[in-house]
């Protein structure tokens, strides 16, 4: 036989557990016992594909929490989970996807291999996700040949806020001394951003720069470029008035503007063209031409909330029944000052009654009783003394 090293002839052989052992005899003794082992270590790369019995639980989705709203500027979002847990004995890691579906069927972000946290893994997003939808997300742990199942899944909602500047309170202001005792509140519009809806001004005024107690609040609605609004009502005479004013859209309300302040006067201005002299007649109708004759054929606005006072003050002096008589007030659609401009109003509650003195503005016609009206309205009559 043919000598090979390490082996004399009649040498015997004997394989062993996990190798081979050689038994030499003779003069020349050549031997080796080799043993070869499989390897118990489970990240051996020798071993491959799934343990048997290893159990990974699903992680539990943290943030963003279910059905979150985020705002736009507050992006790229951060997912969290609490962690999963395996009954191997190889480390996890993790793998995240985001979908605008919850089939997950249309992925916007996915990532493997993710080492996991203490206690909670979180990835951020690389970019920011487009605003004005719904978006999915889930996780789920794996050991390289193990996978878990996924977790529960998660839903937000990116939407782009809505912001509403600060408006500014124009007029009047800087402490000026009104002309009258119902003045004009100018307002230059708020800036905008996002899906504003329709902007409302809100006005507060008060006596006191602390703005407690409030003399009145007031609002209306956005008008191009600037608002304005005509004081609804007889400001107190001869006092310094503090206000500001904000505006809002349904879903937001944005910033109070600057305090302005302004006093009226200490005593309304008489009007021009004759009148201020009480009325004492024997009808209703005859109380209103007199007051109308001390006007000339065209009065002004003031003129004619002026006369509309005397009439009131006049009926109420008189004692004609169906009072107490005032002047109605509008807040929307044309007015004189925040008055109607050809109407008296009598009685309160359900019983007031509205009469029209037919002294529209502008108007050259001698006034006539010519009531009752009963559906004018706002129904607000403000009492004359």
């Amino acid at each position: 036989m043919p000598f090979r090293a390490g082996v004399s002839p009649g040498v015997s052989t004997a394989r062993l557990l996990g190798g081979v052992c050689f038994a030499l005899a003779g003069a020349l003794t050549i031997g080796a016992c080799v043993r070869y082992e499989k390897s118990e270590n489970p990240l051996s790369p020798t071993i491959a594909g799934p343990l048997p019995g290893v159990t990974i639980t699903a992680p539990n989705t943290v943030q963003p929490g279910q059905n979150s709203r985020i705002p736009s500027d507050q992006q790229p979002i951060v997912l969290m989970i609490d962690n999963a847990s395996t009954s191997g004995p190889r480390p996890l890691n993790y793998k995240f996807d985001v979908a605008v579906d919850g089939d997950f069927n249309n992925l916007v972000f996915t990532r493997d291999g993710i080492a996991p946290g203490n206690g909670r893994t979180n990835v951020r997003l690389p970019d920011a996700l487009a605003s004005g939808r719904n978006y999915f997300w889930r996780a789920r742990a794996q050991d390289g040949a193990n996978t878990g199942p996924y977790s529960g899944v998660g839903a937000f909602l990116v939407f782009t806020p809505v912001v509403i500047g600060k408006p500014v309170a124009v007029a009047p202001a800087n402490s000026v001394v009104t002309s009258n005792a119902h003045p004009q509140f100018v307002i230059a519009n708020v800036t905008r951003s996002g899906p504003v809806g329709a902007i409302t001004y809100t006005i507060e005024l008060s006596a006191s720069s602390g703005f407690s107690p409030l003399v009145a609040v007031w609002q209306v609605g956005e008008q191009p470029n600037q608002t304005n609004l005509n004081s609804p009502t007889d400001l107190p005479g001869g006092t310094r008035l503090y206000w500001h004013v904000r505006g809002s859209d349904p879903s937001t309300t944005g910033p109070w503007s600057d305090t302005q302040s302004f006093k009226t006067p200490d005593t309304a201005p008489p009007p021009t063209g004759g009148g201020g002299a009480p009325c004492l007649s024997n009808t209703p109708e005859a109380i209103v031409q007199c007051r109308r004759s001390q006007y000339g054929a065209q009065p002004s606005t003031s003129q004619i909330v002026a006369l509309l006072r005397g009439v009131a003050h006049d009926l109420n002096a008189a004692g004609y029944p169906g009072g107490p008589y005032g002047i109605l007030q509008k807040t929307s659609g044309s007015s004189c000052n925040g008055y109607s401009c050809d109407i008296i109003c009598a009685g309160q509650g359900s019983s007031q009654r509205q009469y029209d003195v037919l002294i529209d503005a502008g108007g050259t016609s001698q006034p006539t009783w010519n009531g009752p009206l009963s559906s004018i309205t706002p129904r607000t009559c403000e009492i004359v003394p």
